[in-house]
């Protein structure tokens, strides 16, 4: 028999990428819930599949959440739903208090009814893993790496409100005895990413010989994690991370913003040339944005060393079958950017 997995936050970026993986394992039966907001939509998803049964629906309904535990008895919960772009949190922090904050405490609470009415065996089984960010770490300087032990210090709304959302998922486990395990990962990039992110952002601008815009002067540290890697390693903690317990992931590729851009420009150059545009051209450093910080780094020694994950994919291979994949599907783009997409999905056209 399969197990069911209740995932949230399904249609999104990350989620999509781990529920194509468990639908092409065919180790699972998945039940999506997705708010389909802005960044989230079912083109990234199979059409159809007998295992994949989605729902449209906000975490924050504990209503409903807790009619899908009862109706499908999954034996785990991977929230992958969040508002997740800084920018936004900036100009509009409200919105990351309720997804990240609120959002998680109601599926916590919907989690932990279900989870006192499972029999003691399937209690022992039980998982509720919960996908954060480096960021609630806050700034690395020039040396060093985040391990499961640094101290939160977030710089951003959007961190803040995920540094809360852990602290809640912390709390639960102490408290109420719920089996959780939380990820916290580096900056991922790869197909199907909203193009709000800097690399899918650099692909388009460029693509349509727009201005590449870098913040400050571009020396901002990231440490870059392909998806579905990051997808792989979340899977691992499900199956064999230790309750309680929180693991880092990483993709052992650090880079400066500029570094990225760059290479993105020169690998357009080479696969979609244009008579005289060298796309580096297009570069213009724009005021930094608040709080912004210096560099991320992630030590994934932990859950290496004890289940046996790391990154396979490389930036240079990740960066090009990315940058293939949007080249190869431009109205995928066009339709989740232009409004048509969530008024077709949502019934409003």
């Amino acid at each position: 028999m399969l197990n069911t997995i209740l995932v949230t936050g399904g249609a999104g970026f990350i989620g999509s990428c781990y529920v194509r993986q468990r639908l092409a394992a065919n180790d699972s039966i998945v039940v999506n819930l997705d708010a389909l907001t802005y960044a989230g939509n079912l083109d990234s998803l199979p059409a159809k599949h007998e295992h994949h049964h989605f729902v449209h629906g906000d975490i924050r309904d504990r209503e409903l959440v807790s009619q899908l535990l009862r109706k499908h008895r999954p034996t785990a919960i991977v929230n992958f739903a969040a508002e997740s772009h800084v920018d936004r949190s900036i100009d509009g922090p409200g919105a990351f208090v309720q997804t990240n904050v609120v959002g998680t405490f109601e599926l916590l609470q919907s989690c932990l009814g279900y989870y006192r009415e499972l029999s003691p065996a399937d209690r022992d089984s039980f998982r509720f893993l919960h996908v954060s960010t480096d960021e609630v770490f806050g700034s690395l300087g020039e040396t060093g790496a985040f391990v499961e032990t640094t101290p939160y210090a977030p710089n951003s709304p959007y961190s803040a409100s995920k540094a809360a959302s852990d602290m809640f998922v912390r709390a639960y486990r102490e408290t109420y005895g719920l089996p959780t395990l939380i990820t916290n990962c580096s900056n991922n990039y790869g197909p199907y990413q909203f193009p709000e992110k800097l690399i899918p952002l650099i692909i388009q601008n460029a693509l349509n010989e727009k201005p590449l815009p870098v913040y400050g002067n571009g020396q901002n540290v990231r440490d870059w994690l392909y998806v579905d890697d990051h997808c792989r390693a979340i899977h691992a903690v499900l199956q064999s991370g230790r309750v309680g317990e929180t693991y880092n992931v990483g993709g052992n590729s650090e880079k400066k913003n500029i570094e990225v851009v760059e290479l993105v420009c020169d690998l357009l150059d080479e696969m979609k040339p244009v008579d005289g545009l060298h796309r580096r051209d297009l570069i213009t450093f724009v005021k930094d944005r608040p709080g912004h910080d210096q560099r991320y780094a992630i030590d994934f020694t932990k859950i290496n060393t004890e289940l046996g994950w790391s990154p396979s994919v490389t930036f240079d291979e990740g960066l090009r079958s990315t940058i293939a994949w949007y080249l190869e599907n431009g109205s995928w783009v066009d339709r989740v950017t232009s409004g048509v997409y969530r008024q077709e999905r949502l019934g409003l056209n």
